[in-house]
């Protein structure tokens, strides 16, 4: 059974840093791509990142220059390295994955998985 289990938040003072990390486990065949999002209380949930099957990383504006994504294909584990937070990063943030996945019958599946989601507050 696939599963993605996010870890590294926490809570962090304002131009602090915290790695965040989201690993896929199950009988994968191939993760497509990786997607990270984020939702603050009473918003709209963000798109803040996205890297593709080759590695290739591109970043929301609100967090350019600040996040840097690492993906370990070995480990299926990809980490988030988020540097000079601030109060408005403050939010949960879910990775979300594209992938192949192959069943107990054998079958290969394709469809997006979630994590379970990991809290990140940025206060003084």
């Amino acid at each position: 059974q696939v599963q993605l289990v996010e870890s590294g938040g926490g809570l962090v003072q304002p131009g602090g840093s915290l790695r965040l990390s989201c690993e896929a486990s199950g009988n994968i065949f191939s993760i497509i791509n990786i997607n990270w999002y984020r939702q603050a209380p009473g918003k709209q949930r963000e798109l803040v990142a996205t890297v593709t099957n080759g590695g290739i990383a591109n970043y929301a504006d609100s967090v350019k220059g600040r996040f840097t994504i690492s993906r370990d294909n070995t480990k299926n584990t990809v980490y988030p390295q988020m540097n000079s937070l601030k109060p408005e990063d403050t939010a949960v943030y879910y990775c979300n994955e594209e992938l192949i996945s192959r069943e107990r019958n054998q079958v290969f599946t394709q469809r997006a998985y979630w994590g379970q989601g990991t809290q990140v507050t940025v206060s003084s």
